[in-house]
């Protein structure tokens, strides 16, 4: 009877070190994902000041859209962490767009070529995110389907996994 008891704490004790495992690896895979994501994110992020700075040389009445622009651009580089960043992202994307259509009425900034680098830049730089929040909400489903189904529920819920948030795109974004 003792072996029997033993043999099954045993399992269990196994059992428990199996999924702490499978949960560790999988939240360490959307963390490193998420780590690429910051990476395009910051440098996107960047390329903002330059941005403002041509359209601005056109567009003098329009410094309200440039300040938030640049409001929102710092957000994302003091983000405590992948929601605040996340959330900022979205704004910034939004303020981007505003850019570009402010931009539009503007013939002789569309064909500017510091302009265009720069539109280039920025449109090579959303590709990349995109891509990236590909991998990033593919590893945050596996982690969270791990850590949401029983029994490893329990012991994601007792050892206080943390929850990660999906990328989700802005409605302008497609």
């Amino acid at each position: 009877m003792v072996y029997v008891i033993v043999g099954i704490v045993c399992s269990l004790i196994v059992y428990v070190i199996m999924c702490y495992t499978n949960l560790v690896k999988l939240h360490n895979i959307a963390k490193e994902q998420w780590s690429q994501i910051d990476v395009y994110l910051k440098r996107r992020a960047n390329l903002i000041p330059n941005l403002v700075d041509i359209v601005k040389g056109y567009a003098k009445n329009e410094t309200d859209i440039f300040e938030s622009t640049i409001e929102v651009k710092d957000k994302i580089l003091n983000a405590k962490n992948e929601r605040e960043e996340l959330e900022a992202n979205k704004d910034l994307s939004i303020a981007i767009s505003k850019v570009f259509s402010l931009a539009d009425g503007y013939h002789e900034l569309k064909s500017n070529t510091n302009f265009l680098d720069l539109q280039n830049n920025l449109k090579e730089m959303e590709d990349k995110i995109s891509y990236a929040r590909g991998f990033y909400n593919d590893s945050v489903f596996k982690y969270k389907n791990k850590s949401d189904i029983f029994p490893t529920n329990i012991i994601s819920k007792i050892l206080e996994f943390e929850t990660m948030p999906f990328f989700e795109v802005a409605d302008n974004e497609h």
